[in-house]
């Protein structure tokens, strides 16, 4: 158990309380509705043990439930980590992307799959700033950045999109890094061509459907 500090700045005050890490971001994560707070107390300043009155928290939180506001301070605030959980993290990130593009690129030369070690030693030599992210909002900029160091290639599937005027505000986010062409349409409905890496099509329908409540129009576009 690895306890550390999550803090939250509100109405003017800081609110400070000590949790357990993985719980903490468990929390953050939805993966649990519940969080227990170290001597269930709330600080303005933990280092100088200065608890937060009631008349602070009812202010602030319109509460004085401890379990009620130490949710609201994991979710909404900073939850401190250490480095060693960091590097743990960029070590799990990294593995993901090497997986991920070993899985879906090819070499272009050849047509064959890039091996997993080949993946990882193009990552170092390319020296690129893998970041705490989903993978799929930084491919572009990783085969970027590889592929200055081997031959390398998605392969993807094409897709043509229609998406109705009432959901092209939230959906675009879904396709723009995917997005070859686009074709605003007079009803003000938006047609667009896509190619997204194969391993992650089924994510991007499922984004998609989300948006768009199951309205868009998608078809797989064959290669000739």
């Amino acid at each position: 158990m690895t306890t550390t500090l999550a803090r939250l700045k509100r109405a003017g005050k800081h609110f400070e309380i000590k949790v357990d890490l993985d719980d903490a971001l468990k929390l953050r994560k939805g993966e649990t509705d519940f969080i227990e707070v170290e001597g269930d107390m709330i600080f303005t300043d933990s280092k100088q043990g200065e608890r937060a009155s009631n008349q602070d928290l009812e202010l602030a939180f319109d509460t004085t439930d401890v379990n009620e506001i130490a949710k609201k301070i994991v979710k909404n605030g900073e939850v401190q980590t250490t480095q060693e959980h960091r590097n743990a993290e960029q070590e799990k990130k990294f593995k993901q992307i090497v997986d991920f593009f070993a899985t879906n690129a090819i070499d272009p030369k050849t047509g064959n799959p890039h091996t997993a070690e080949r993946i990882k030693n193009a990552l170092e030599q390319s020296h690129i700033n893998i970041k705490n992210i989903p993978i799929e909002n930084q491919i572009k900029d990783i085969l970027d950045k590889i592929s200055a160091v081997i031959p390398i290639k998605l392969d993807t599937k094409k897709v043509k999109v229609t998406i109705p005027a009432i959901h092209t505000g939230k959906a675009y986010g879904v396709i723009s890094q995917y997005k070859e062409n686009e074709n605003w349409l007079p009803n003000g409905d938006l047609e667009v061509i896509v190619a997204v890496p194969s391993g992650i099509i089924i994510d991007f329908y499922e984004k998609l459907n989300n948006v768009t409540h199951g309205s868009a129009l998608t078809e797989e576009i064959k290669n000739k």
